[in-house]
């Protein structure tokens, strides 16, 4: 079973991840590894410089700060961003879920309610808090000003949209409450498998 877990950013959504992954859950951070891929793969490379510019890339890494300015002002050129990035992310995950034996496992990425990702997974979880502590958090995380922060909320639905699509939610503000909810999801999801829902 595939467990989709999102959050707009800031939320938490790698710390309640890494909550599963104690548990002993397999889990997939999409985003690491179309960070990953956007460094390895050539096509990849070529086809964001050929959106993007040249200064996409520095020395074959991508220019993070340079494509964020970009995409996040423009939702035409996100779109066309991600239609470079996640059908490979699709095809990468879809051979690490086959090499998995565990119950379930959760897959972890920022935009699967946009994508229509959520479709393919068997639960939702969603991850909230108040838009303060988001900005606050990733404001210490990435030295981003408030204003890219908000461009980028932007580009994600609210969690009002999200939540209607979801099975489970977690509004991670106490990181004690946060974990002891991630253990009482796993058991009533290891409960329904077992039930075979």
């Amino acid at each position: 079973m595939i467990v989709g877990l999102t959050g707009g950013i800031g939320s938490g959504k790698t710390t309640v991840a890494g909550f599963f992954k104690k548990l002993g859950v397999p889990v997939y951070i999409a985003d690491n590894e179309a960070k990953h891929l956007m460094v390895i793969s050539p096509e990849i490379r070529s086809e964001i410089i050929q959106l993007l510019g040249e200064n996409a890339y520095i020395k074959d890494k991508p220019n993070r700060a340079y494509i964020a300015s970009k995409v996040f002002k423009d939702k035409y050129l996100l779109a066309r961003l991600n239609a470079i990035i996640h059908p490979r992310v699709a095809k990468h995950f879809q051979r690490w879920y086959e090499q998995q034996d565990s119950p379930y496992v959760i897959k972890e990425a920022a935009i699967l309610f946009e994508n229509d990702g959520y479709k393919k997974c068997d639960f939702m979880l969603l991850v909230i808090a108040p838009m303060h502590i988001r900005i606050e958090r990733l404001k210490d995380r990435d030295q981003s000003s408030e204003q890219e922060i908000k461009d980028r909320m932007k580009a994600q639905w609210d969690d009002a949209k999200k939540m209607s699509l979801s099975d489970f939610c977690i509004e991670n503000v106490f990181i004690e409450q946060t974990e002891e909810k991630v253990s009482r999801i796993h058991n009533h999801i290891l409960l329904r498998i077992n039930r075979n829902w």
